[in-house]
Formats: structure tokens, C-alpha cells, sequence
């Protein structure tokens, strides 16, 4: 697909002769042609096969999770929000009851009766937008993960590569937004044609392909199976894409971006309660970027953007509340988020004074154990109290034996098992050969937001391992990979 004329298309040079630009603009036109009509293609399969069992069937709400969702949502339709959040259930769980409203991820049942009240209108029965919606989030989500993976092949984040960078963090360098920029405008680095980069198209296209026909996705976003993964799933994507659309090198504003990532954590973590994988992905992820050299302004101003506006976000929703705050198991992106405050000051102040490398470590060391000490007094002021919740149950299966948790309903559960060998290539197929290719592929075509595949990758393959049904998890980081891999 190279050719020189291509590339001449989108810059428009003067020494390229009439011929030669006219065939570039032609390539150009039957390229983005070619990717458009692809990109519509999968995404119409994405939806079609969806609603295999609705085209079957009917439209028909199936499995329990799903009708209790819907008999929620018919609540949150017929009575408003205020009546939904104090609503107490008698006819479940008889004769205890339960207070639904603050005791669900309620994410779901208020889009659903937003697209039935501002959307569709009479034109569906909220039944009907039940089941549709998942099929609607499921191709949603196919589109967000080939924005994903274009996101992440773009010539200006991936020009590094892992060994480089960390030959650099030893040595003290650091390579600036300007610098990287500069090392794209090669030829070799890839080619624009109507402003989009090549192969970076490519790569979206595919990897959307792949996310759209994947069944670790599909299991969860088929027509009629209206529970909270079929939306988390889309709502999870989106964070991820705006959080490392917030790292593009060359964008000195691309940090607003992490203000946008936070709110759409917030849509996660109303939407179901895998928020907590997303959380500490995240914030691993930020931390991965400093022990590999790669913190500065646009990196802070982005997770603290992410994690002030997310949390903020995210305490009020019902079934959450503090959580965020005092769940233990939340507590680590709190610790980053700290971090950055104390690493932010300490380059400030080595701006300030222009101290030497050797003085600005002792300088961060300083400051680093003053904040230590001062963490370690509020946390045993605050332990003694009861503030810190315990680790759930759910997350303890993931670190002991599945049935050694302490909690019978999790122990009894056969997808809380250790996922095998047959279950990644049932749920993944060809991607448990094309994503190890993708991920080797970034390795060489490393920059801060790629990198986040690096962490994505390594985090869901040992979780999904411990816990069978977190190979959901997977598809849309293998997703991203084997799109990659193939683009």
C-alpha cells in the first residue's frame, strides 16, 4: 500500500509532479474508501450477530440477572429517580426484602430509560429497549476499541521503544513531547492521507473487526441479555480510550482529556462493579510511568485530573459511596494520586533551584519520606476506628483458592474457577496466537499510552486466569492487540 505519491497526497508537496499527485489523491480516496466501508461492515456484523437469539426469538428478556434488571428498570420508568433510589423491594428475598436503589450499579437502568424518554420515544416499548441495548453497547464497543487501537498506533505515541526508554530512565533522560514529535515526521514512521495516519487506520479497523466477532464480548452483549456488562463493557472502553487519548505526545492540551476519562469512569462505576479493575489499571498504569521515566506536567495533569473528577464522580453513587475512599482494595490509585502531588512539588522546586540530578533525587527523597511518615500516622489514627473496609470477597478469590474464600455464594460459583487452557481459546481463538504478536509489536513501538496495552495485557491475562469469568476482561485488550498484530 506504500508508495510515495500516497504520502505526497495528504502534504501536498511542490516537487511532486500533476500525475503523481492526482494518482496519490486517487490511492488516497479508494484507501479511505476501503477503510470506511470496512470499519461500517464490521460494525453491521457486530449488531447482526447480537441479535441472533432477538431475530429467533423475539424480543425477549432471558436469564434472571437480566429480568430482575428490567423489572428495576420498569420501577425507575414508572415511579422517577427519587422513588427508584429509596425503593425497597418486599417480593425479593422474602421475607427480608431489599432496597434495591442503593444496593444495585443502577448505570444501566438509567440509560435505558433515557433512550426510551428522550430517544426512541414510542417507537419501542421499554421492553424492546431492554433488549436491544446490548447490541447497541456491543457494536459501541467494537467502534471505541478500534478508536483504541488507532489511538495507540499513531506514529507520534509509539516511536520508543521499551528498552530505550529504560536505558534512558537510568541514565536521567527524559524525551519531551517536541522531541518524540520530531521522531514521527519520517517517512518510515508512517504516512497521513487525509489527516489519518497509516498504518494506524488500519490497525483501528481491524481490531475493531476482531471486537465485534469475539466471544469473550459477545457472551455478554447478546440480544435479551440485559445485564450490566453488556453496558460496563462500552462504558470501560471509553475510559480507556480517553485516558490514553490524554498521553498523545505532540498535544500540549491533551490532559483535558483526563478530566473527560474521569467522567466517563464515573458512567463505569455506575454501570457495574468491575469499576475497581478500571480503577487500579489505571493507576498502575500511572505508576508504570514513573518507574520508567515518563512522568512530567501532561502525565500529572492527567491522572489527577482522572482520579479527582472520577472520584468525585463516583462517591456519589449510591451503592458506593466512600468506597473509593476506604475500600482497601481501592486504596492503591488513592496512593498515586498522593505521589503525584509529592513528585509534582519536588519538580517544581528542582525547576525552581536547578539542582543537579543527584541533588533533585535527594530532594525527592526527603520529601518523599516526610510524606511517607505523615501516611502512616493518619493510617494508624484512622485503622484503630474501623474507616478501612475489608478486602471482598470476590477480590480475596482472585489471590486464594476459590473455594477458600470465607463467602459460600462466591465458593459455589463454577465461573469463580481458574480459567484453562480450553477456556482463553474458546472465549479468544486465534487471538491467543495474535495477541502475544500485537504485544511484542508495542514492545518495539513503545510510548506512554501504548504502553497502557503493555499493563492491560499482563493485568487481565492473571486475573482472567484466577477467575474464569474475568476472560471478559480480555476481549477487548486482545482486541486492541491482534488489530494491531494484523494492521
Amino acid at each position: 500500500m506504500a508508495s510515495s505519491s500516497s504520502s505526497s497526497s495528504s502534504g501536498g508537496g511542490s516537487s511532486s509532479s500533476p500525475s503523481s499527485s492526482a494518482s496519490g489523491y486517487l490511492f488516497g480516496l479508494v484507501w479511505l474508501g476501503a477503510a470506511a466501508y470496512a470499519s461500517y461492515f464490521f460494525l453491521e456484523q457486530a449488531y447482526r450477530i447480537r441479535l441472533q437469539a432477538i431475530d429467533e426469538f423475539g424480543p425477549v428478556i432471558h436469564e434472571f440477572d437480566p429480568y430482575f434488571n428490567y423489572r428495576a428498570t420498569e420501577y425507575l420508568y414508572e415511579h422517577g429517580a427519587k422513588k427508584f433510589l429509596t425503593w425497597f423491594d418486599y417480593k425479593v428475598w422474602y421475607p427480608l426484602g431489599r432496597p434495591v436503589g442503593s444496593t444495585i450499579y443502577p448505570g444501566m437502568q438509567f440509560t435505558a430509560v433515557f433512550l426510551k424518554n428522550h430517544i426512541v420515544g414510542d417507537r419501542m416499548s421499554l421492553n424492546d429497549v431492554c433488549c436491544y441495548m446490548p447490541a447497541w453497547f456491543g457494536a459501541l464497543a467494537s467502534l471505541l476499541i478500534g478508536l483504541l487501537a488507532y489511538e495507540c498506533s499513531l506514529p507520534q505515541n509509539s516511536n520508543m521503544t521499551l528498552f530505550g526508554v529504560l536505558v534512558d530512565a537510568m541514565k536521567g533522560r527524559y524525551t519531551d513531547d517536541k522531541t518524540a514529535a520530531s521522531r514521527s515526521s519520517g517517512g518510515s514512521a508512517g504516512r497521513r492521507i487525509f489527516g489519518l495516519s497509516s498504518p494506524a487506520v488500519e490497525c483501528g479497523v481491524f481490531a475493531c473487526g476482531i471486537m465485534a466477532v469475539v466471544p469473550a464480548h459477545i457472551m455478554r452483549s447478546v440480544g435479551g441479555g440485559y445485564d450490566n456488562e453488556s453496558v460496563a463493557v462500552s462504558a470501560m472502553s471509553l475510559t480507556y480510550l480517553l485516558w490514553i487519548r490524554s498521553l498523545r505526545s505532540g498535544d500540549d492540551k491533551s490532559w483535558i482529556y483526563g478530566l473527560l476519562g474521569g467522567v466517563a469512569y464515573f458512567y463505569m462505576v455506575a454501570a457495574w462493579g468491575g469499576y475497581v479493575f478500571v480503577l487500579n489499571l489505571v493507576g498502575v498504569h500511572a505508576l508504570a510511568l514513573v518507574l520508567v521515566g515518563r512522568f512530567g506536567k501532561k502525565v500529572y495533569l492527567s491522572y489527577s485530573l482522572f482520579y479527582a473528577v472520577g472520584t468525585a464522580l463516583a462517591v456519589q453513587v449510591p451503592v458506593v459511596g466512600w468506597a473509593p475512599l476506604k475500600s482497601i482494595e481501592q486504596l492503591g490509585p488513592c496512593v498515586v494520586f498522593l505521589g503525584y502531588q509529592v513528585l509534582y512539588l519536588c519538580e517544581v522546586i528542582r525547576k525552581k533551584r536547578r539542582l543537579s540530578r543527584a541533588d533533585a533525587w535527594k530532594l525527592r527523597i526527603r520529601v518523599g519520606l516526610i510524606a511517607a511518615i505523615a501516611g502512616i500516622v493518619l493510617v494508624m489514627l484512622f485503622v484503630p476506628s474501623g474507616y478501612f473496609g475489608p478486602i471482598s470477597s470476590r477480590v480475596r478469590g482472585l489471590f486464594v483458592k476459590h473455594t477458600k474464600t470465607g463467602n459460600p455464594l462466591v465458593d459455589s460459583v463454577a465461573e469463580h474457577q481458574p480459567a484453562s487452557s480450553q477456556a482463553y481459546f474458546q472465549y479468544l481463538h486465534h487471538l491467543c496466537t495474535l495477541a502475544p504478536i500485537g504485544f511484542l509489536i508495542v514492545v518495539f513501538q513503545f510510548g506512554d499510552g501504548p504502553s497502557f496495552l503493555l499493563v492491560y495485557g499482563v493485568t487481565a491475562y492473571f486475573f482472567s486466569h484466577k477467575m474464569v469469568r474475568l476472560i471478559l476482561l480480555t476481549g477487548p485488550i486482545a482486541s486492541a492487540l491482534g488489530g494491531i498484530a494484523v494492521g
